[in-house]
């Protein structure tokens, strides 16, 4: 069974390139989601259920169950899809993506859900002052988060802005749906993390029935500060027997 990477916002598949270099398996695909860095299926409006529905299909297509894992956005999407089909997922893992009620959003978020500010923030993004802000903001090294900035084009500008808007309420709404979620789970998160903070990642851990969180002494991008002992946490996880916890 493989396992499935699906990042987070602004990114693309490209930050987990660090991670996949220290995992020891050769079954891992890191997806693409509608819009970064992948085109959008026709009438497809980016909103946070149109993204759920686009991981169901394409891991319906699997043809088995995944070791399926999240970063950010990608941590609340891959959840709530271990929520609504279980059968598709044998473990889940995830880190710095809150799913819970009394989360409230950070003020970037809460800018481009508001339809004013948020389309001015994007008509006016300049690559290399928002590359300075994400690097001294959140630890992220200037290479990389130049790297990250550098694939923001106006389809991942106008998605995140619509994936954002559809988003104002999502803690109440998905939190109580986790429950639902069969697969043994982990939970990773940098605990120097401003945006998501770590409180958020202990509640998503109990939520999950997680045996624990792994805390890292990083900022919001484990991923990209920490992947080594993202890969090793992430791949002891699925050695552990389904079933039996992470």
């Amino acid at each position: 069974m493989p396992a499935i990477l699906i990042h987070g916002v602004p990114d693309t598949h490209h930050v987990w390139d660090g991670v996949r270099r220290h995992l020891t398996r050769t079954d891992v695909e890191a997806w693409d989601l509608p819009g970064f860095g992948a085109p959008r299926p026709e009438g497809f409006t980016s909103t946070k259920e149109e993204y759920v529905d686009w991981l169901i299909d394409r891991l319906e297509r699997v043809g088995e169950p995944v070791d399926l894992v999240g970063h950010d956005w990608g941590c609340i999407l891959t959840a709530r899809v271990a929520s609504l089909r279980p059968d598709l997922v044998r473990t889940w893992a995830g880190g710095n993506g809150p799913v819970n009620a009394g989360y409230v959003w950070h003020p970037l978020a809460k800018i481009w859900q508001d339809p004013v500010a948020g389309d001015r923030f994007m008509d006016e993004l300049e690559p290399e002052a928002f590359t300075k802000d994400v690097a001294a903001g959140f630890d992220v090294p200037v290479d990389l988060a130049g790297d990250m900035v550098g694939r923001v084009d106006a389809p991942m500008k106008d998605s995140v802005l619509r994936l954002y808007r559809s988003a104002v309420t999502m803690g109440a709404q998905w939190e109580p749906e986790l429950a639902r979620v069969t697969a043994p789970c982990l939970v990773f998160w940098g605990v120097r993390d401003p945006a998501c903070r770590i409180e958020f990642g202990e509640k998503l851990a109990v939520s999950l029935r997680a045996s624990g969180i792994v805390r890292l002494d990083c900022n919001h991008w484990p991923l990209l500060q920490k992947p080594a002992e993202v890969a090793a946490a992430i791949e002891t996880h699925w050695r552990t027997p389904a079933g039996q916890g992470s």
